[in-house]
């Protein structure tokens, strides 16, 4: 996996943290940096490590599915893609809660933003590719996206989270397309 490829995949897995920062920071009056850092680097830590475990897992299958393996990573990505996009494109509910404070309540949502990096984790297993430069870089990129996300969040609003998002989705299915496109050719 190429330098460009593994920033790429960090920025996209970072987009889904980074539409929650957003939201959080719309939905708050004032948000000091000492409190975005905290966020970022928990939602980092966490979006960091679990790519690790979806390669471990992935790699104790990859034996078995080795034939069809960028079939595999082909349809996690896509779909992982298409479900980022349609999230992307919802519109927020009249009266959701604003984004939890405390420190489980974030620790749980910094986990279910960071599913879809696990499934990454998974498909770049499958195609038997090195997996600590793409956890670094994720956990990296999600760090910087959740501190900057919330500090700008009130200005910014939730349009542009919606967006990051969908972007997100489209740079998973065009990263697992190039997969099945490698491996065919």
């Amino acid at each position: 996996m190429t330098l460009t490829a593994i920033l790429i995949l960090a920025v996209a897995m970072s987009t889904d943290a980074f539409a929650v920062a957003i939201a959080m920071g719309a939905r708050r009056n004032n948000v000091r940096f000492g409190e975005a850092l905290k966020t970022g680097l928990l939602f980092g830590l966490i979006e960091g490590v679990t790519p690790l475990v979806g390669w471990a897992l992935g790699s104790i299958a990859a034996s078995y599915v080795e034939s069809w393996d960028h079939w595999i990573a082909f349809v996690l990505l896509g779909g992982l893609g298409l479900r980022m996009i349609h999230e992307g494109l919802q519109t927020p509910e009249a009266g959701e809660e604003p984004a939890p404070r405390a420190f489980w309540l974030l620790a749980l949502t910094g986990f279910a933003t960071s599913i879809d990096a696990m499934v990454v984790g998974v498909g770049l297993a499958f195609v038997d590719t090195p997996i600590l430069a793409p956890a670094l870089a994720i956990g990296l990129a999600t760090l910087t996206m959740v501190t900057l996300g919330m500090l700008v969040g009130r200005r910014i609003g939730a349009a542009i989270g919606k967006r990051a998002e969908v972007f997100g989705g489209l740079v998973l299915i065009a990263i697992g397309s190039l997969t099945l496109w490698q491996h065919l050719h």
